[in-house]
């Protein structure tokens, strides 16, 4: 693997905001990066880490958590990915499953195991863990990504370098890593074989996934195009899908020779497609949202929100109807933010962004989420602990 430096830049610095470590590293302290998800009751479930082990736990209200004891997913301690865009992901299926992914870091550098629990009774237990993906080689499998369809489907998705490893051996050239992903139809009992989505992935940003009513998934990542840049693709994927189409998704045209640790963010829009936000870096860098319908632009030019200079980044959207909310990350001298934007018409015009929330010390990235028509903040916080926020509507 070509070996990447970490570039200590104000770009850089955003994307490492929070997890300070080396490229590709892995947090050696108690790690802030925790997911969280609501059940069809409203509780809201938690999984995170500490000493080695992937945490679930859960508050039965939400206007002031209250959290059960956590249960231990895995039985021995692990070195898990919790640096960077690397954490435990928690999906909740309509008929009241839960199911966790994380990573586990290997000897080798940069490498790791995507591993996968799941309960089906409502939390009370959960089930042994188990490896998703059949390659065992201590290559990357790392960054992994979880949605679960109304269906009940399972996609796991994560970033994979068993082409760059075979195109070594090969004397060929090879850029970055792959998408690759595998899905579940049997409730996470097992897991088909895994496909590719792509090549020439980011080796380091988050993959951004949802899973359309239809039972297909849309994925959203950091790739790398020709020259050296580094912008986002996107790919529709099926469970029999072999090779998906892949579109192109920015074009901001940022060409480093390093891993930004910042992925994008998406969300459903109407029939048209989709919402996207993400960080882009280089002469125009900044925070961005647009539309897309998978094919070409819907809104153009991308519009920019947040504050460079206040190292804005790490988006979260979510959407309902015609509403769209943005939340993302700032930082100043003495406190780090969350900044929330609103759209009533579907992404075209928003509001004028608001301080949600703010804390002194290290903080987790922040994620929203939706019930019922109500949409919430959640962001970890070294000092506050959970910050757990009720979006004005």
């Amino acid at each position: 693997m070509k070996t990447i430096k970490l570039i200590l830049s104000l770009v850089l610095v955003i994307a490492l905001a929070g997890n300070a470590g080396a490229h590709e590293g892995h947090d050696h302290g108690q790690p802030l990066a925790a997911s969280v998800a609501l059940d069809a009751k409203g509780n809201l479930w938690r999984t995170s880490v500490k000493d080695g082990f992937v945490l679930v736990d859960k508050s039965t209200t939400v206007a002031s958590l209250n959290f059960s004891a956590p249960q231990k997913l895995n039985s021995q301690a692990q070195k898990i990915g919790t640096d960077g865009d690397a954490r435990p992901k928690i999906a909740i299926a309509e008929n009241g499953n839960i199911y966790v992914t994380w990573t586990q870091a290997l000897p080798t550098p940069y490498s790791g195991y995507i591993w996968f629990s799941r309960s089906s009774d409502g939390g009370k237990t959960f089930s042994q863990p188990s490896i998703v993906h059949q390659d065992r080689a201590e290559i990357t499998h790392r960054f992994d990504a979880l949605s679960v369809s109304p269906s009940g489907r399972i996609y796991v998705a994560w970033v994979d370098k068993r082409d760059l490893i075979a195109a070594k051996k090969a004397k060929q050239a090879y850029d970055g890593a792959a998408i690759y992903y595998a899905v579940s139809d049997d409730q996470g009992a097992s897991f088909s074989a895994e496909h590719k989505v792509a090549d020439s992935s980011c080796e380091c940003c988050r993959i951004a996934m949802l899973v359309n009513e239809q039972g297909d998934a849309v994925m959203m990542w950091r790739h790398l195009f020709d020259g050296g840049v580094r912008d986002h693709a996107m790919a529709k994927v099926s469970a029999n899908e072999k090779t998906p189409k892949v579109h192109r998704a920015s074009f901001g045209n940022w060409k480093i020779d390093a891993c930004p640790h910042h992925g994008p963010a998406i969300a459903k829009g109407g029939d048209w497609g989709y919402h996207m936000a993400w960080f882009d870096g280089g002469d125009k860098a900044g925070l961005f949202y647009a539309r897309m319908d998978g094919e070409a632009w819907v809104s153009s030019p991308a519009k920019r929100f947040g504050d460079v200079n206040s190292q804005a980044g790490h988006p979260a959207l979510i959407s309902d109807g015609e509403q769209v909310w943005l939340a993302w990350k700032e930082m100043t001298d003495t406190a780090s933010l969350v900044k929330l934007a609103k759209s009533n018409d579907g992404g075209r015009s928003w509001n004028a962004p608001v301080v949600i929330s703010q804390t002194k010390g290290k903080s987790d990235y922040p994620q929203l989420l939706l019930k019922d028509g109500q949409a919430y903040l959640a962001w970890n916080t070294e000092v506050d602990g959970l910050a757990w926020l009720k979006v004005a509507q």
